[in-house]
């Protein structure tokens, strides 16, 4: 190989300085303002290096050259297993020196466990193309085309790919460019929950009780005494109590299951009565049954004065967690019971006293619900399941309506369980989980026309129509 002329410089600073002040003279005056968003690592297989969660939630501002200025390359929109898929691609050439000055210096900041490298664009990172207002993904980068003129790169060219949404984060401070909302353009992409919640003012539960029967004479049973709690119950037994004599009304009890540790299966915790009954005239039989398990024994107690069924009211609103019920005199004891959306359901004695009169009925209180509704979700907030610990990005809150949708949920809502973010907190309804969404697919297009064409009512393809 000949050495090079050493009468020539091959390429002298000033040249090559010249050469890439052209090249962002004509980038900014045929080129295209995009968004660069360096992609933040949350997340990262430890064997194979995957990275399985992402956040985009910085931007920087570039001048681009769309190469492929006659239209998107490839294939267009291809028809897969999965739906209508849309492959276009863009080809931009950036400055280097643009890049190494104005973005490289920035994410050279990131903590090194975010960012897999700082010197170059990275395949993964994303680009804000406002024309198509839309996201592409940066698939590879070209960083020496053309190749060394006058011994120097000055250009990268990203080839990437309409970018394809699988749960990432995406919060970009720089929401607004010419007019388009980069974060309000993605916020239904995903597999989205929208979640109906329940804004009402939370109230207090009312209850009255009276007298099992106005028969001051007449025995009712006023508690069942646990003996044994059984083993291996796979579900509540049966709880029957002996009929009460010739005009009487024969007492019902459930049971309350527990597990223990170290038991296989659940045990009786306790029974409750949900109607004293009377009439008796001696303890009734309790027989215990059913629940895949054994071992269940129990005797009923019986007295005078005992208190009826309680009757409610009003269920009250807002109860996260199950209130305290209590009675204004005597000895009666009992638990109130909740259903998902918050409301007292029911109320059961574990002891319906004894020794009331007609003259000392008892009052009826519940304690207040500690559940309230208020503020506003704001976009990319985490919020929290009261109950069930489940997390989920906020995506969008329509406060006027109560609709939440919420994204890449960690575990399962539950109904009537508080949701709670950084300045809001409201009680779930309902919740509605959606397939992914892909805006450039038409899988629901293609199912709607094919039940046009294709008769599922004929069981025999070759009978007559």
């Amino acid at each position: 190989m000949s050495p090079l002329n050493s009468y020539f410089l091959q390429g002298s600073p000033s040249e090559q300085r010249l050469i890439q002040d052209l090249i962002n003279e004509q980038l900014k005056m045929y080129g295209q303002d995009v968004l660069y968003l360096p992609r933040k690592i949350i997340n990262e297989n430890t064997i194979i290096k995957e990275i399985t969660a992402s956040r985009f939630d910085d931007s920087f501002r570039i001048e681009a050259y769309l190469i492929n200025y006659e239209g998107f390359q490839n294939t267009g929109d291809l028809l897969s297993q999965f739906g209508v898929r849309s492959k276009d691609e863009i080809n931009l050439n950036i400055s280097k020196e643009r890049y190494d000055d104005f973005i490289s210096p920035f994410l050279k900041l990131w903590p090194a466990d975010e960012i897999k490298l700082a010197t170059r664009p990275q395949e993964g990172d994303l680009i804000f193309f406002p024309l198509d207002e839309s996201l592409f993904e940066i698939k590879y980068v070209e960083g020496k085309k053309p190749f060394y003129q006058l011994n120097q790169l000055y250009v990268y060219e990203l080839r990437c790919e309409r970018f394809e949404y699988e749960d990432e984060i995406i919060d970009v401070p720089e929401v607004d460019m010419d007019g388009v909302n980069i974060n309000e353009s993605t916020k239904d992409l995903g597999n989205i929950y929208t979640i109906q919640m329940v804004g009402t003012a939370a109230t207090t539960a009312v209850a009255t009780v009276g007298l099992a029967t106005t028969n001051p004479n007449s025995y009712s049973v006023y508690a069942i005494d646990l003996i044994n709690d059984g083993y291996a119950y796979k579900s509540a037994p049966t709880v029957s109590i002996s009929t009460a004599p010739s005009g009487g009304k024969t007492a019902t009890a459930v049971a309350i299951m527990t597990s223990r540790v170290g038991q296989q299966g659940s045990s009786i915790d306790r029974i409750v009565l949900t109607n004293p009954g009377y009439g008796y005239t001696l303890p009734p039989t309790v027989t215990i049954t059913g629940g895949s398990g054994s071992g269940g024994i129990a005797t009923a107690l019986i007295a005078k004065g005992v208190l009826g069924p309680v009757a409610i009211t009003t269920g009250g609103v807002g109860y996260s967690t199950v209130p305290t019920i209590t009675f204004g005199s005597g000895n009666a004891v009992a638990d109130a019971f909740t259903n998902s959306n918050g409301v007292v359901s029911a109320v059961r004695f574990r002891s319906a006293g004894y020794g009331y009169t007609s003259g000392s009925i008892p009052s009826v209180s519940f304690s207040d619900p500690t559940a309230t509704s208020y503020g506003d979700y704001t976009y990319n907030e985490v919020v929290t399941g009261t109950k069930t610990g489940t997390t989920g990005y906020v995506k969008s809150w329509d406060g006027d309506n109560r609709v939440l949708k919420v994204a890449i949920v960690d575990g399962n809502f539950s109904l009537g369980e508080g949701l709670v973010g950084a300045a809001a907190s409201y009680r779930i309804l309902s919740v509605e989980g959606n397939e992914f969404l892909d805006p450039y697919a038409e899988n629901v297009q293609i199912e709607q026309e094919s039940d046009l064409i294709v008769d599922f009512s004929q069981k025999n393809p070759f009978g007559e129509y």
